[in-house]
């Protein structure tokens, strides 16, 4: 058991509006990023690292039928990843795994020069943006 820093997040629920795209997409690049499934149930699933789960849920309480990223509430959520040989392999999977690359005329680098990721988005409109970690970073 890992046992979590004080004010670390604990996990975030994401609702979803078809479950089984969601597990397509984020189960394939949760686990790409070293994610185990923790949870399973008929209208969800989770995903866990460390002390951190993140969960997709299909609620029947849904409003909508897409997510829209530039409402208020969650924008995107961001990853961190190995080296940008590693963003790399993964922007050129996701496509497979329903996600497309966003800003691919400024990509590496959409975010700015200073940063070396992927910005995805997959086919219900939510956004991932994968982050090489940058070597010079102490562990």
């Amino acid at each position: 058991m890992i046992r979590p820093t004080n004010g670390a997040l604990h996990h975030v629920e994401i609702w979803v509006p078809d479950l089984e795209r969601a597990v397509v997409s984020f189960g394939w690049l949760l686990e790409a990023l070293g994610y185990t499934l923790f949870q399973s149930w008929s209208n969800g699933r989770s995903w866990k690292l460390g002390a951190t789960y993140l969960v997709f849920e299909q609620s029947p309480d849904l409003t909508a039928g897409r997510h829209d990223r530039c409402r208020p509430g969650l924008n995107h959520l961001a990853f961190h990843v190995e080296d940008h040989h590693t963003v790399e392999a993964l922007a050129s999977e996701a496509p497979r795994h329903g996600w497309n690359l966003m800003f691919p005329d400024r990509h590496p680098h959409a975010g700015g020069e200073q940063s070396y990721a992927a910005y995805l988005e997959n086919t219900d409109g939510f956004e991932v943006e994968l982050v090489a970690i940058d070597p010079s970073e102490p562990d």
